[in-house]
């Protein structure tokens, strides 16, 4: 079947944008605006230990997202990673549909946009590149793009300092619980932990204001570690208001994601996002997702649970909430 893609319709030089794309009133963004001049906490991991757990915590809780600097993770690395993504998009439209990906076999992995499931059902401005980056026993590199001939060094490295990001965040999140730091990685399947990468292109739009490039959701991963262009569109739902998620260079964007807001009894919040779109630039984005095998079992930690704090989540196992999100079935 062929998929008409985001990318070549914006070449193609619109003026209007598609019915299919036009989101329903309430949902534009031009009806549903920002609130400008409050900025989403922005974290040095080089400052005292009980400081950083203290604001990582804090921002956990009252945002599901903040922005990490002092990382370890080498912006020109992070520069490589922005730079091979780039250069896969653009490729010519025939050598990109060779890694397209096959919905009905029940894969994501490869390049992709989101269809519309059913007539009323809106798309997203956006295609994607997705693919598992680890553990190797599970990465399949015939999926990986194999131009530009330098993706795969540079993913494989930039995995690798994200594995360190990903323990790093971890140990302050089970710490700023209360609990031992290893306990999140732990629960979350230990050395099994996968990590996901989604590249986000969303090209310009004719009418900005009448579309989004991915609708307000939360993340089912434990945490998902972002890189974003230069471009803004990033906004978190805080107390009954969008928020702008401004654009800091080399920093690393952490959303709190499901499991996590499960394991900590919802003392960690998965924050609700969404992407706008631009009308002259391109904007991009770099997701990790950091989850539990599918077979981990995820459920409040015991530690936090008593009397006075009942659980608030069921406990099951990952690939079953995988199934329910996916098919918007309660969990």
């Amino acid at each position: 079947m062929e998929v008409e893609r985001v990318q070549a319709l914006a070449l193609g030089g619109l003026n209007e944008l598609p019915a299919q794309f036009i989101r329903p009133a309430h949902e534009r963004p031009e009806n549903s605006k920002a609130i400008e001049g409050v900025t989403v906490p922005v974290i040095s991991l080089s400052q005292p230990h009980a400081t950083v757990v203290e604001e990582i915590s804090k921002a956990s809780s009252e945002w599901g997202l903040f922005l990490i600097t002092d990382h370890g993770v080498p912006s020109a690395l992070i520069r490589r990673l922005k730079e091979v993504g780039e250069e896969f998009f653009n490729l010519p439209q025939e050598e990109k549909e060779s890694y397209a990906n096959d919905h009905s076999s029940g894969s994501f992995e490869g390049y992709g946009t989101k269809m519309t499931k059913n007539l009323e059902e809106k798309v997203e401005w956006i295609d994607y590149y997705f693919h598992l980056m680890y553990p190797p026993s599970k990465v399949n590199h015939g999926v990986w793009p194999k131009n530009p001939p330098s993706y795969r060094e540079v993913t494989e490295e930039y995995n690798a300092q994200l594995l360190k990001a990903t323990d790093k965040l971890l140990e302050l999140l089970s710490e700023g619980l209360g609990l031992e730091g290893k306990v999140l990685k732990a629960r979350l399947g230990g050395e099994e932990i996968e990590t996901e990468m989604k590249i986000n292109m969303y090209p310009p739009c004719p009418q900005p204001e009448l579309a989004l490039g991915v609708e307000p959701h939360t993340d089912m991963s434990a945490l998902t570690l972002l890189v974003p262009n230069e471009v803004p569109g990033l906004q978190v739902w805080k107390d009954g208001n969008w928020f702008a998620v401004d654009y800091v260079p080399d920093a690393l964007v952490v959303h709190v994601g499901d499991q996590l807001e499960v394991l900590s009894n919802g003392k960690y919040k998965s924050v609700l996002h969404r992407s706008l779109v631009n009308k002259k630039s391109t904007r991009m984005s770099w997701a990790v997702f950091v989850v539990p095998p599918h077979e981990a079992i995820i459920g409040p930690l015991p530690d936090l649970i008593d009397d006075k704090n009942p659980a608030k989540y069921s406990t099951k196992t990952y690939a079953e909430y995988r199934y329910r999100k996916f098919n918007k079935l309660p969990q």
